[in-house]
């Protein structure tokens, strides 16, 4: 995925969450969770994560 595509990602999560009465210091915490997430899941450490926690749960999510 190119930095790009991310970028734009992240600011349309960020228009959702202030629409939602959202503070901006509440959707950088969570936007940062989501990307802890993400490269934990890219770097194989996700085992250290229990399981209902991860990446791939999150995703599977409805």
């Amino acid at each position: 995925m190119k930095q790009d595509t991310v970028i734009q990602k992240i600011w349309s999560l960020c228009n959702i969450l202030r629409g939602d009465g959202i503070t901006y210091y509440q959707y950088v915490s969570e936007l940062s969770y989501l990307l802890f997430l993400k490269i934990a899941q890219e770097n194989g450490a996700e085992k250290q994560l229990p399981e209902g926690c991860r990446w791939a749960d999150l995703t599977a999510h409805s």
